[in-house]
């Protein structure tokens, strides 16, 4: 429990923010959380003995350290932009959205200018590990900050990395999805080769199971390719394209060709393109069956 009991506000409790929310008021800190049209984790979260806020500005006024949980930064760079206009009681903001580390170090700024702290720290692993306090968590802080909040992201996370100052939480949050994304288009397109040459998916599955090619995205992406697990990995086909669009900027504004990155980009701007934003990130083998002419004859019945 924080000894100087900080009071700690939450924008974003959805499918991460509410295990985070959860874990940071069982460890005994005041809590404000922000309204959203989906009840059920509010309600939850009032249950538990936390306040809520209508609005930014109410939540400011009642928050020592807010913490985002929020889709990217375009509603990060909303929210800030409301507290730095009200500024109210907070003196932190903890982000822990996938966001474009170029919007980060830009907001880092403005708010040092006014004399808030702003870290970022991104998440790993799943809805699952946010509620038990397990998630992974990269920190872009300078140390001072980092060990003000430390305490605090013991609360929901299992794994604490500082990998440098403000800005590198996000951008290695976008180098470890941009592995995982490239390793998704590249089975995409591995199971289409291989249903167009005879060669299901679950034969392939077992090649590489257990072998050195093997991983836990593997595994995951093959649960729905071969057992039509449709929640094997609850990550949709349009977030991985903004945290691509993210990539290639970073990118770009870094001077650094992006060959790789742009042609995995492309592979969930398609599936965005064609209506398919909302199905998630290991549909795109569909997708790219589908694409290519491939039936569910050749594809084998895995129904």
């Amino acid at each position: 429990m924080s000894s100087t009991r900080e009071r700690i506000g939450i924008v974003g409790v959805g499918l991460m923010g509410h295990g985070i929310a959860k874990n940071i008021i069982e460890a005994g800190y005041p809590m404000t959380v922000m309204g959203h049209r989906n009840r059920a984790p509010i309600d939850d979260m009032r249950q538990r003995g936390a306040g809520e806020a209508d609005t930014v500005t109410q939540l400011a006024a009642v928050s020592d350290i807010v913490f985002l949980c929020l889709p990217g930064s375009p509603q990060v760079e909303v929210v800030v932009t409301q507290i730095l206009k009200d500024k109210g009681a907070v003196h932190t903001i903890v982000d822990c959205s996938t966001c474009d580390p170029v919007s980060t170090r830009s907001l880092a700024k403005a708010c040092n200018e006014v004399g808030i702290a702003f870290v970022d720290a991104p998440l790993a692993r799943t809805p699952k590990e946010a509620w038990e306090g397990q998630l992974d968590t990269m920190v872009g802080a300078s140390e001072a900050d980092f060990a003000r909040v430390e305490p605090i992201l013991k609360c929901w996370a299992g794994r604490i990395m500082r990998v440098g100052e403000v800005g590198a939480g996000h951008t290695v949050k976008l180098l470890n999805n941009f592995v995982a994304l490239g390793y998704a288009a590249l089975y995409a397109e591995v199971l289409a080769i291989g249903a167009r040459n005879g060669v299901e998916a679950a034969t392939f599955r077992g090649i590489i199971d257990g072998g050195r090619m093997d991983c836990g995205f593997f595994q995951t992406f093959m649960q729905y390719a071969v057992d039509r697990n449709r929640d094997a990995h609850k990550f949709t086909l349009r977030n991985a394209h903004k945290d691509m669009r993210y990539l290639t900027g970073l990118a770009s504004e870094s001077g650094i060709a992006s060959h790789m990155a742009s042609s995995v980009k492309n592979s969930f701007a398609t599936a965005e393109g064609i209506g398919r934003g909302d199905d998630y990130v290991p549909m795109l083998a569909d997708i790219v069956a589908e694409l290519n002419g491939i039936t569910r004859k050749e594809e084998g019945d895995r129904a």
